[in-house]
């Protein structure tokens, strides 16, 4: 089976995150018809792999058996170098149920705060994507962007992590970033290059 997709064809986003699925959308260059795993009313799997990258092949696995489509998954977070790679994938989880990331932030400091490490902590951002064919083959490639943290955090575009985050080589944080910026620049930006370079 050749690993592509005809353009206009339909997509699963396998996300119940509105802003991730907005995002992905935008980064696919409107080449797709674009449907997120919330408005089809498909399951969230369980996140039980130890990586970002097993974490998008379970998503996309699931979203395309489901829905007889072929389905893109993201799994993507902040790894802190002071917190031994903490949240990590992990990362939603610190926001708790529902998700708050004005909490996540707030442990991200508390933690460094702790170890007396939240001055200009290094970070980075992992993204990993995965399209999966129903029954079929998964294409699983990752992504990363380093960084430093900053708190508070400054700005309310993006989403997760992203007022925090001060990507290296630029003056602002994700979250005060123009999206067209950010999504040239971002780990999820580098994994799709990655994804388009086999998948267009």
């Amino acid at each position: 089976m050749t690993l592509s997709l005809k353009t206009g064809s339909r997509l699963v986003v396998a996300t119940h995150n509105p802003g991730k699925a907005v995002e992905i959308a935008a980064l696919l260059d409107a080449r797709y018809e674009t449907v997120a795993a919330a408005t089809l009313g498909l399951p969230e799997p369980e996140e039980t792999e130890a990586t970002f990258m097993g974490n998008a092949v379970l998503k996309a696995r699931a979203a395309a058996d489901a829905a007889h489509l072929p389905a893109i998954a993201d799994d993507s977070g902040l790894s802190v170098a002071a917190l031994n790679g903490a949240p990590g994938v992990l990362s939603a989880r610190w926001a708790g149920e529902p998700r708050d990331f004005d909490e996540a932030m707030a442990r991200v400091h508390r933690e460094l705060d702790a170890r007396g490490a939240a001055a200009d902590a290094m970070a980075w951002f992992t993204c990993a994507l995965a399209v999966a064919w129903p029954e079929g083959p998964v294409l699983a490639v990752e992504g990363q962007v380093a960084g430093r943290l900053v708190f508070p955090g400054l700005g309310t575009r993006g989403f997760g992590y992203d007022p925090i985050f001060r990507p290296d080589g630029h003056a602002h944080t994700f979250g005060e970033m123009d999206p067209e910026l950010k999504h040239a620049v971002s780990h999820r930006a580098r994994a799709f290059a990655k994804l388009k370079a086999v998948l267009f």
